[in-house]
């Protein structure tokens, strides 16, 4: 067993001496409060507010020529963020919000080369680029640990966003469009084709989708939530392009935006920028996309609804769901926003809530209802509770124990520790630092500032836990009286129940017919004439070669040749248990991870590894019963887990390292707390209460149970050699870690040949999963940099135009693992075997070397922005700890990604993705396959 503290890993126990190292937290306030920009007004006092609790500063501005509003967020994080959201309230379900955020990254006046937004992928050191569309808003962030970096992605957001090219084809491409199944044939029947159709098609054959879809429609049906914002299959071909130019002059406009940026780079470059590129070319107007208040109900309503029957439900008679929406308070009601976010948690987080207890433990259901909890992504929020997986018959049962469970609440309220434990996390999230904060708060304040609420006051938790204990204070029954008002005798209650119907997915496919059929009928001989026409201009468009000159770009010399060496220390404890140690600034928590290797545990019990790890935290642990385990873990801790692990070597294909790898965290005032429980969970590992009282475990074990026949059949025992490994240290020349050379026990199967397979997974949905996997060369492999550039230059220059952009699917690419594995995909795909048809013609392109000095610039610009991503102070040492990769090792890795050129992308390509070069796994998950089903060299399941 091995343990690591801080960041690193047990391969000895290792423990994390962040606490020992103060924060590193100061803002650069002087900077904040200076009026960076005569355009920009509210920088005076008054606008700018220190936020302690989350170590930063928040600006707020509006522009005085547009009204445009503005939050920077200033922090000591590189990791930088920009935004812009505008309010979408669409009033019918073609989607015109999602398909204008897709179309708008298609070209812009200041760069119109097609689909600016994914070529900058590979032109950028971003650390995230993408875009949003929800109920209400559509957003837009990207990050980049770089400055100059920062200004090329800001320019090319604000140039899509404000002054889109909009083209007709783009539309057709990103929307929806009729087309013949074979463009270049039109005797071939007309079909719908179109990314956001096809997309949704995919999204709507979730039954969870549909269920938290309807609870939404009909809990608010006055406005804009009684549609589908990102589009319903049967209404997206009702879209036109004019509706779709005429929501974008109308709710694209600065006087509609919210403009958020975050980090430690200087406020005012970024105002500058803005206004002189995009808001100095506007004028204010007033915006008419204000969402109005839901006419609240006298009395509660109920509906019922279907969806498709699960093939892979346990129990094929009990695959209803039920569930009850209460309608609450307006977001922007800070205060009680927090206070219900509150309560729901304490209705339904974790064994010891009192509808954990009456609806999971009831045995009459397989899990909570989708959506369940609070939900505050409308301006009214909503909570809703139920269950799914219940038989018909029990749906009353289900209402019955909701109401009594309200009842009970009101009586009994809730323990102090529930409320405690609670809190606890809250303080814990405050401190805990991830990579992605400023993702994390951009999204998080979006919707109530979407409704002119106040983003500032929202991030004061500090001072909302204060005020909410204060409340408590005053008023013992302060919960209860929440609970009586908004559920209790809240007539705005909405009770949707939805059953299979196994006739669901063919009556959606003849209504699709239907459209279709109505679609056609309407067009004159010229119409279709124009419809192949227009298919055969798009072909020729997606196919021709793109100047993308216009677009801005780092370059290869714009990439640290060097990474930054992290500090770690090996000790050796309790005997010969590794312990490793790293000190990083992490705001007073302490991160553990261990790992115990399996390499000595009997081979016949390993296929249960996965079933211990799932209930080990739940099982109580000394004198702990299930539930008393789960409030010590939430009052002391921010979560124990514990996960199976199969670790690749760096050097060898078929070695690897088996094992669990336990981890947790907590304040540091904690940690001997945390320690005690990991030691009863250890030591005195014990189930104190019936198995059927168990929901938790007992969950995990039907799940497990469900699916070991199965595997048992198809498992084969293996010859399994021990091989004994030195992990990098300061004795084998590691500058940067001191301690003793610790010993890794690796596995491998001397008799193990792997041998090619084709599985079709019949599932049903009605676009497809494609993956085809090739075994290639490791870590260490020089030819490991070389595939790991070519995946994304298979991905930027083939893949995405032949599967995305032609083919229609919502995502396609290549990417290699750590393990070596290069793997082709795409996903939510109308096509099967025609896209593995695509991976072969990518292989045979690369092979052929069509490819650019500047397009491989571009892909290593890609590779690098994912090898550079912000590794948060949590996690730093963690590859040394897991996968015994030294600063050293990953250097020589970086050299050999920039040695790779034209020649060896070119003999990476023949060597390892020709055809028998090397052995394949393909895969297919979709609807039934005619083609495939006539061939014999494919398995069906």
């Amino acid at each position: 067993m091995a343990v690591a503290a801080g960041a690193s890993r047990p391969r000895a126990l290792r423990r994390d001496k962040s606490s020992c190292v103060r924060p590193r937290v100061l803002v650069r306030s002087h900077v904040a409060r200076r009026r960076a920009d005569a355009q920009f007004a509210g920088a005076a006092e008054g606008r700018v507010t220190d936020i302690p609790e989350l170590s930063l500063t928040a600006v707020k501005l509006s522009h005085d020529s547009t009204g445009a509003k503005y939050l920077h967020l200033a922090r000591e994080d590189t990791n930088n963020l920009f935004s812009v959201q505008f309010r979408t309230t669409p009033l019918d379900s073609t989607g015109v919000p999602h398909v204008l955020e897709h179309t708008v990254l298609c070209g812009s006046q200041k760069y119109p080369c097609r689909d600016p937004f994914f070529k900058m992928l590979n032109r950028s050191l971003s650390t995230f680029m993408n875009a949003f569309t929800a109920s209400d808003y559509t957003l837009y962030p990207f990050s980049t640990q770089n400055p100059k970096d920062f200004q090329n992605l800001l320019s090319v957001y604000l140039d899509a966003t404000f002054f889109p090219c909009l083209r007709e084809l783009d539309f057709w491409q990103e929307g929806w469009r009729l087309e013949h199944e074979n463009p270049r044939d039109p005797q071939t029947p007309l079909t719908f084709k179109g990314v956001v159709f096809n997309e949704m098609k995919g999204a709507f054959t979730d039954k969870e989708r549909i269920f938290s879809q309807h609870l939404q429609n009909r809990l608010l049906p006055d406005h804009t939530y009684s549609v589908i914002s990102g589009g319903h299959p049967l209404c997206i071909p009702d879209l036109t392009w004019e509706q779709l130019k005429q929501f974008h002059a109308t709710h694209y406009h600065p006087s509609n935006a919210r403009f958020f940026t975050y980090g430690n780079f200087p406020l005012e470059q970024h105002l500058r920028q803005i206004h002189e590129e995009a808001l100095s070319k506007f004028e204010k107007i007033k915006p008419n996309t204000a969402v109005p208040t839901q006419k609240p109900w006298d009395k509660p309503r109920e509906f019922q609804i279907t969806c498709g029957p699960d093939a892979l439900a346990a129990d094929s008679s009990k695959q209803t769901t039920v569930g009850v929406g209460f309608l609450l308070p307006d977001i922007t009601d800070t205060f009680e926003a927090f206070t219900l976010n509150l309560l729901s948690s304490l209705l339904i987080s974790g064994p010891n809530s009192p509808f954990y207890k009456a609806l999971i433990e009831s045995g009459l259901g397989t899990d909570f209802s989708p959506d369940v909890g609070y939900n505050g992504s409308t301006r009214e929020a909503y909570f809703s509770v139920g269950l799914q997986g219940v038989a018909e018959q029990d749906v009353q049962a289900v209402r019955d124990i909701i109401d009594r469970t309200i009842e009970e609440v009101l009586q009994k309220g809730f323990e102090d520790d529930q409320i405690e434990a609670l809190l606890h996390k809250i303080e814990i999230q405050m401190k805990h630092q991830s990579v992605s904060f400023g993702l994390t708060l951009t999204s998080y304040v979006a919707p109530c500032w979407n409704h002119d609420g106040d983003p500032v006051e929202l991030l004061k938790l500090g001072s909302q836990v204060a005020r909410f204990r204060q409340c408590l204070r005053e008023n013992p029954e302060f919960l209860q009286e929440k609970v009586k008002r908004y559920f209790k005798n809240n007539p705005h209650k909405l009770t949707l129940s939805m059953k299979p119907d196994d006739k669901y997915f063919e009556k959606q496919t003849q209504k699709e017919t239907e459209k279709l059929k109505q679609k056609i009928d309407c067009l004159s001989p010229k119409d279709k004439r124009q419809i192949y026409e227009k298919g055969l201009e798009l072909q020729t468009q997606q196919s021709k070669p793109q100047d993308t000159s216009c677009l801005p770009a780092l370059k290869v010399s714009d990439i640290e040749p060097t990474i930054p060496l992290t500090h770690l220390e090996v000790a050796l404890a309790a005997g010969e248990t590794p312990v490793q140690y790293c000190a990083q600034p992490t705001n007073g928590v302490v991160y553990f991870r261990a790992f115990c290797s399996l390499h000595t545990l009997p081979e016949e019990l390993r296929p249960y590894v996965p079933l211990f790890c799932s209930v080990l935290t739940k099982l109580g642990c000394g004198l702990l019963d299930y539930r008393q385990q789960a409030q010590q873990i939430e009052l002391k801790t921010g979560g124990m887990a514990a996960s199976p692990h199969v670790i690749p070597d760096g050097t060898h294909l078929d070695v690897y390292e088996q094992g669990v790898l336990f981890s947790s965290f907590c304040l540091d005032r904690n940690l001997p707390d945390m320690m005690q429980l990991w030691g009863e969970m250890f030591h005195r590992c014990s189930v104190n209460a019936m198995p059927q009282q168990m929901s938790l475990a007992e969950k995990e074990v039907e799940k497990f149970v469900q699916n070991v026949g199965r595997s048992k059949a198809e498992w084969k025992p293996g010859h399994l050699s021990v091989v004994e490994k030195p992990a990098p240290s300061g004795s084998s020349g590691s500058t940067h870690i001191s301690g003793p050379r610790v010993l890794r026990k690796l596995i491998t199967d001397p008799t193990f040949k792997p041998h090619q397979m084709k599985t079709h997974f019949l599932l049903p949905f009605p676009v497809n999963h494609v993956g085809e996997c090739v075994r290639t060369a490791p870590y260490t492999d020089p030819d490991h940099a070389s595939l790991k550039v070519l995946a994304r230059l298979m991905t930027a220059k083939f893949l995405h135009t032949e599967i995305r952009e032609k083919g229609g699917a919502y995502g396609a690419g290549a990417r290699l693992g750590r393990d070596g594995m290069f793997t082709f995909y795409s996903y939510r795909d109308p096509h099967s075997t025609e896209t593995l048809q695509s991976f072969a013609k990518a292989v045979d392109w690369a092979k052929a070397g069509r490819f650019t000095q500047q397009d491989i610039d571009e892909a290593k610009l890609s590779v690098f922005a994912s090898v550079d991503a912000p590794v948060p102070p949590s996690d730093r040492g963690l590859d040394h700890f897991l996968y015994g990769l030294s600063d050293e090792l990953k250097q020589v890795h970086r050299e050999q990604l920039f040695a790779v050129n034209h020649d060896s992308l070119v003999a990476v390509s023949d060597k390892y993705l020709g055809v028998g070069r090397g052995t394949r796994g393909l895969a297919l998950l979709g609807p039934e396959n005619a083609k495939i089903a006539k061939d014999p060299s494919w398995i069906v399941r």
